[in-house]
């Protein structure tokens, strides 16, 4: 392509083939019409690791596929780094994250809408979770079946899981055998975005069954430089790959989907962002966009490490060299057993306090531990519990550090900044603990590893979380959707002060949403889809 350096012309260029843009790159591409060019930073996804499910623990580090960024010293946490890992692969985040299939609370999105961001309510966004879903269980009035994203239980009995739901159950939590159903709240087990017992990242949903297009074309290794603008307008993309500079023309529109860290930088690159942070590098002003790597928000999270009394947790099969080979060969076979596990098994929603309207805490079980996650699990017996606040108030930001696309965004997130977040997980790891406590993980208990028994009063509790706490991984509103000064695009996710330019991921979310973020990055590319089409004609 782009032969003797000759711009390629395209109606759409898309930047970035993550949980968004492989979703845009179908939906654009499916009636033939327009062109379609999508370019990723990352290679093809041909890591072993990406299509199993348990595989996620091997790409926590991975370089090849993974962008491996760092916060700033974090003054909540100690002044402690916290590692953000951002898939850079076809797929992008959703060839290696977590894989649970959670789309948050009714409530968050009509959130959205009461702040003046009309057609963004829960009744709005239904519709567009349920066109892209293939539900196992088929389809009801909440979710879809037929759809390019599989959705499905998990494949692997586990009787540490199950007893979570058990415990939770015992101290007044009600059993919910679908979070993402009429109502959120309660324990139960997660469905993941899988498929018999493989991960089905957008890569492998949305973006391989469109590949035999020939009015779609993907690039690989081709890092986005910037946007191009002609005056106002945004008129396509230089993007390095092999070591070569390349332009993309887009007849119709450029969208930017290179998710909440690598859009806002994009953007700023580009010329749209805070004008006295582009001057500083050298960057002429487009636009003065000071909204640009703004309002940014990510999930944490607080682990409670439990020694079980029995040898039934992943530690003992990974440790015990027969048993991991018979879990390795299970899965070949089979694709079942405890290569299947996702981010969590089991979990549960709850509130720390009644005046809330809905939950505020989620919790992660998890049938096995470590001392970080992406590192090697414990030589003893033992499991996990997390606690992730689901709506922080904490809010941060994003900034270029330089003129250079290669060079990492600098990325100050400001965990437990406020004294509602600091109250959230003190009250919730308070309430994991009677849930760990319930009669039904009796047998298994032997003991509280980490924080341990003697961690009990605020101070000591709030100092746990200060030391241990993490990301869940689940950075959003950099680039957010509304009406203010700061807002960013509009509601339909086209960039405020220019023309041609759409951001289509979680970084357009006005706030964080109740539950991980990739069904919902899905949905917003549905519906952008479905918009940018609309506009078109």
């Amino acid at each position: 392509m782009n032969k003797n350096n000759d711009a390629a012309e395209f109606d759409y260029v898309i930047v970035g083939a993550g949980s968004a843009g492989c979703v845009l790159a179908n939906r654009l591409s499916a009636d033939g019409k327009y062109s379609v060019l999508l370019l990723e930073a990352g290679p093809k996804d041909t890591n072993i690791w990406i299509h199993v499910p348990l595989g996620y623990g091997k790409l926590f580090k991975e370089k090849s596929v993974n962008w491996m960024y760092q916060t700033e010293p974090e003054p909540g946490l100690n002044g402690r780094q916290v590692f953000q890992p951002r898939g850079k692969v076809l797929g992008g985040s959703s060839s290696i994250n977590g894989l649970l299939y959670v789309r948050g609370q009714h409530e968050d999105y009509d959130r959205w809408r009461q702040r003046g961001n009309a057609g963004w309510g829960y009744d709005d966004v239904l519709p567009y979770f349920r066109k892209a879903e293939d539900q196992q269980r088929g389809g009801d009035k909440y979710h879809g079946a037929g759809g390019p994203l599989p959705v499905s239980d998990w494949r692997h009995h586990d009787p540490l899981s199950e007893a979570f739901v058990h415990a939770a159950a015992e101290v007044g939590i009600p059993t919910n055998p679908d979070f993402n159903g009429a109502t959120q709240e309660g324990a139960g087990f997660f469905q993941t975005t899988t498929r018999r017992g493989r991960r089905a990242s957008t890569a492998r949903s949305y973006l391989r069954p469109a590949l035999t297009r020939s009015n779609l074309h993907v690039e690989t290794s081709a890092l986005a430089q910037r946007v191009l603008f002609d005056g106002k307008r945004a008129s396509g993309v230089a993007y390095r790959q092999n070591g070569q500079l390349r332009t993309a023309k887009a007849r119709k529109e450029v969208l930017v989907s290179s998710g909440a860290y690598n859009s806002p930088q994009l953007l700023q690159l580009s010329g749209v962002g805070p004008a006295d942070l582009l001057k500083q590098h050298g960057i002429e002003v487009v636009l003065d966009a000071p909204g640009v790597g703004n309002d940014l928000q990510d999930h944490m999270q607080v682990r409670i490490v439990t020694r079980c009394a029995q040898t039934v947790t992943l530690n003992d099969v990974i440790n015990h060299p027969v048993r991991r080979v018979m879990a390795g060969l299970r899965y070949a076979a089979l694709r079942k057993g405890p290569l299947t596990i996702a981010a969590g098994t089991s979990g549960a929603f709850f509130k720390t306090s009644p005046r809330l309207a809905s939950p505020d805490i989620q919790i992660h079980f998890l049938p096995f531990s470590t001392d970080k996650m992406g590192e090697k699990l414990h030589p003893f017996s033992g499991f996990t519990a997390s606690v992730c606040q689901l709506r922080p108030e904490s809010r941060g930001s994003l900034k270029i550090r330089s003129a250079d696309p290669s060079v990492p965004p600098e990325i100050r997130i400001n965990y437990l900044a406020t004294e509602i977040d600091r109250r959230a997980f003190i009250d919730g790891i308070r309430i994991l603990r009677k849930i760990l406590a319930a009669p039904a993980l009796k047998s298994y208990s032997v003991g509280e590893v980490d924080p341990g028994a003697k961690v009990v009063s605020d101070d000591d509790l709030l100092d746990f979380c200060r030391r241990t706490g993490s990301t869940v991984y689940h950075p959003t509103s950099t680039c957010r959707i509304g009406n203010d000064a700061l807002a960013v695009v509009d509601q339909r996710l086209k960039v405020r002060g220019v023309e041609g330019l759409r951001v289509v991921d979680a970084s357009v979310m006005p706030d964080l949403m109740s539950g991980n973020t990739n069904a919902p990055t899905i949905m917003i590319a549905e519906k952008a889809s479905d918009m940018i089409l609309e506009d078109a004609r």
